[in-house]
């Protein structure tokens, strides 16, 4: 608690500094909130399925909901539980959850310069709130509006918001998930949900051509094992991005 109040003490010296009143601080954080609430109307069935799931394969109900507040990635957790239904190894499953999250360095290293700024305590706090959708509402509006030494507190209620509705839909899911109908379509909550924040982004040719290369690849290589498919993908869309990124200069 007191490391958490230091880090907000060192962050309000910056942020005095530039003249940011609490008020403007709250507003950003609100901001985020606001932000990232309609993708949440595909998080939630998402989570839901997650508990029932975890359920299903004899995890147990603390465990299920330990590995929300933990892992806190939606298809690590899902490839996580699948594993060790079919009664895989730590190990394999821990090998397995982390290639599938490599996929995070990529989102680091690119929102890293907007934190640069901010003292250790706040970076950790945002890396574990970083997920493809906080990453996604985050960069969008730093893509629009610019830097701003107040834009942690945006991305804190970008975080913020997402996991308190996974760890409450994580909790329905697990208590009552398990009883809902076989034939409703909540799987198609996740790859909807993904849509919703790819194509909002793709505003030029190098955007449009990284996400077909990556799509495209991401089909082609979904057999490979370990879900290979999806860093195989990540960096092909990159490449792509980054040649296309080329010629138009």
């Amino acid at each position: 608690m007191g490391g958490s109040q230091k880090a907000v003490r060192m962050s309000t010296e910056v942020e005095v500094k530039t003249g940011a009143a609490p008020e403007t601080r709250r507003r950003e954080f609100a901001s985020g909130i606001r932000d990232m609430t309609p993708i949440l109307l595909g998080v939630i069935p998402f989570g839901m399925i997650y508990g029932a799931l975890a359920i299903s394969t004899h995890l147990g109900m603390v465990m299920s909901q330990a590995l929300s507040s933990i892992v806190f990635a939606g298809s690590a957790q899902f490839i996580a539980v699948q594993l060790i239904g079919a009664g895989a190894s730590g190990v394999v499953v821990l090998m397995v959850v982390f290639v599938v999250n490599l996929r995070h360095t990529l989102y680091s290293a690119s929102i890293a310069p907007h934190f640069r700024h901010l003292p250790v305590r706040w970076k950790l706090l945002l890396s574990y709130l970083l997920t493809d959708e906080a990453y996604a509402v985050s960069i969008t509006r730093y893509q629009r509006e610019g830097a701003s030494p107040l834009r942690h507190w945006y991305f804190l209620g970008v975080g913020l918001a997402l996991w308190a509705s996974w760890q409450a839909s994580t909790a329905v899911g697990i208590f009552i998930g398990a009883l809902l109908p076989a034939s409703w379509p909540l799987s198609f909550a996740l790859p909807l949900s993904f849509i919703a924040l790819v194509v909002p982004g793709l505003k030029d040719r190098a955007m449009i051509g990284a996400a077909a290369v990556a799509g495209v690849l991401g089909v082609v290589a979904a057999p490979l094992p370990y879900k290979l498919g999806l860093m195989v993908a990540a960096l092909g869309g990159i490449a792509a991005g980054m040649l296309l990124d080329g010629r138009k200069s």
